[in-house]
């Protein structure tokens, strides 16, 4: 094809795509059709990882109390047979969890860590969420002592918008039995202590203290099914217990603190004249693990993988997360994972595999 053939053909193809675009722009036929293609699309990709052969954990908010456009405030949902549970339910929650196309109608319940707000801000959207998708029995949450004034909080504050919707619906559709949260306190007596919080079929939870101070009580959860298993730790200083009840376990989930980006923010804002909030950043060093100590306390444990969670500072590109992991490496050098939005650890029954996905 000569130089000019070459180009009269870009030209053709140009002039296709250019009256092709138009149609779409002007046409509201074809846009009507378009829309629907997309949101059939869309529908059929609705996930469902209530797969019995293995045990599931969608991380669907990695973030913290600093604002991450790219990740939503703490909440992770494992999928164990038919049970479909969220551990904590940050802001933002349900918003991610239905972008991650989850079956939210099959929520069967909400084990929050403690009552700081970015671990509770988005229960009453995920309330709202799985009802209008089809839970139509009030919602269990289990918690530490003060979940029951949580709860009932949020159904107070909630309580007007679950009549409209019922009355706009009907009953039958919305019925206000799935505008209510059921409150499960947990009692765990000590920092030794470990507790079942339910037990169904091969599915069990059990509970124990982190320290948190002057957050008080604050738990981590260990969840195991069918022989995997995933340890929880919330938001908590390094501490052995978590080595102890995390022994052996698929998967830690560890919230991290880098104390050298964090002092760095705190320097900003005090040369930007914001002392109090300066201060404040400062403080958080005091009760939450380092990326180091997580992944020392995931050695002494011995589990296969570890994911941080609860990222703080949000790391906005490469260099961040490699500032966020300095240190790592010279403790485990394997198996360490940045958590993120999306991200799908699949612990297949039977066996010792670790599978990652990304459901973004």
């Amino acid at each position: 094809m000569t130089r000019r053939q070459t180009s009269l053909a870009g030209a053709a193809l140009l002039a296709i795509l250019l009256t092709g675009g138009l149609v779409v722009w002007f046409s509201e036929s074809v846009q009507d059709a378009l829309m629907a293609r997309v949101i059939a699309g869309r529908a059929a990709q609705r996930r469902s990882l209530h797969n019995p052969e293995a045990l599931n954990v969608v991380f669907c908010g990695t973030g913290s109390p600093l604002p991450d456009p790219a990740r939503s405030q703490p909440c992770i949902a494992v999928y164990a047979g038919t049970e479909l549970l969220l551990v904590d339910a940050g802001g933002g929650a349900a918003s991610r969890l239905t972008m991650l196309r989850a079956p939210l109608e099959q929520l069967s319940g909400v084990l929050l860590t403690h009552f700081h707000s970015d671990h509770i801000g988005g229960l009453g959207d995920v309330v709202l969420q799985s009802w209008a998708a089809g839970r139509h029995a009030a919602l269990p949450v289990y918690g530490p002592e003060g979940v029951a004034r949580v709860t009932e909080g949020f159904m107070a504050a909630f309580a007007l918008d679950a009549s409209y919707r019922t009355a706009h619906h009907g009953q039958a559709l919305m019925p206000p039995g799935g505008a209510r949260l059921t409150p499960h306190t947990v009692a765990v007596p000590d920092a030794d202590a470990v507790v079942t919080v339910l037990e169904r079929g091969q599915l069990r939870v059990q509970a124990f203290r982190v320290d948190h101070s002057p957050v008080d009580p604050a738990y981590g959860y260990r969840v195991d099914y069918r022989g995997r298993s995933v340890v929880f730790s919330g938001d908590t200083i390094q501490q052995d217990i978590l080595a102890r009840v995390g022994e052996g376990a698929d998967l830690m989930v560890h919230e991290a603190l880098s104390p050298h980006m964090m002092l760095a923010v705190a320097d900003g804002l005090e040369a930007a004249g914001d002392a109090q909030r300066a201060q404040i950043v400062r403080d958080t060093l005091s009760y939450h693990a380092t990326p180091v100590e997580a992944a020392e306390t995931a050695n002494a444990a011995h589990v296969r993988l570890l994911v941080y969670s609860h990222v703080v500072p949000p790391p906005p590109n490469a260099v961040a997360e490699r500032m966020f992991l300095r240190g790592v490496d010279a403790v485990r050098d394997h198996d360490v994972v940045l958590g993120f939005d999306g991200l799908h650890v699949e612990l297949p029954v039977g066996s010792t595999e670790v599978h990652q996905h990304d459901l973004r």
